[in-house]
């Protein structure tokens, strides 16, 4: 495999990630998908994962040769050092800093250096990651300048060209349900409604139109403003 045949994507089993992981197996022959459980609190996204994965198999046979082996890693310490929303039981509000307390410090800078151990010994140079700067909490990592910089620093430190595909990052929300669409029709709509996770509270009880989710944390009320505003833009 070469590096533009296969690609390795950061996967939480949450609309934006699945998005991507819709685009890289429309793309590369070959794609593997690799997610963490570091204590989140929304735990459930990671039973989520494989529900996506299946379904994209059963809905998308053009897509099931393509889509290999899916990578879970243990990264508990990360919830152990984090005294956020997101890896305690704690209201969601905003800091003196000025960052939301869901942002969890060195997230994705974790992420992505495991991810790039694990494309070196795969023999994959590119990671797909569902990072946004149009629509995001101001998370500092989640930026196309921090992204640029790990790119860097990860080519540096293995020795190897390693590339980071950011697919969503200058969309809004509106615009990822469209690209959905586009990338997968009706069908990969309803596996991002019935079968991903982004709500930060993991609630499951309540399907929303937009999918499952408290309606309420910023996740949830990102994804709802975004689904609306792309409905809208549907109606003649």
């Amino acid at each position: 495999m070469t590096k533009l045949s296969s690609a390795l994507v950061l996967f939480s089993g949450g609309q934006d990630s699945t998005t991507c992981l819709a685009s890289a197996l429309k793309r590369f022959r070959h794609v593997e998908t690799i997610g963490f459980d570091y204590g989140q609190r929304h735990k459930v996204e990671l039973s989520c994962r494989d529900n996506v994965l299946k379904a994209i198999r059963s809905d998308f046979p053009q897509w099931a040769d393509r889509l290999g082996q899916d990578h879970m890693i243990d990264l508990g310490l990360l919830g152990e050092i984090s005294e956020t929303a997101l890896t305690r039981e704690a209201e969601i509000e905003e800091g003196e800093d000025g960052l939301p307390n869901t942002f969890v410090p060195g997230r994705n800078l974790i992420f992505l250096t495991v991810a790039g151990a694990l494309a070196w010994r795969r023999g994959i140079s590119l990671l797909v990651g569902g990072m946004c700067e149009t629509d995001y909490s101001g998370y500092p990592d989640c930026r196309r300048e921090t992204i640029d910089a790990q790119q860097k620093a990860l080519a540096l430190g293995m020795d190897k060209a390693i590339s980071i595909e950011t697919p969503l990052m200058w969309l809004d929300k509106a615009e990822t349900w469209q690209l959905a669409e586009d990338l997968g029709g009706q069908a990969l709509i309803d596996i991002i409604v019935k079968d991903t996770h982004t709500c930060y509270l993991g609630e499951r009880l309540h399907r929303h139109d937009w999918g499952y989710g408290c309606g309420s944390c910023p996740a949830c009320e990102l994804r709802a403003a975004g689904y609306r505003k792309w409905r809208k833009g549907l109606t003649p």
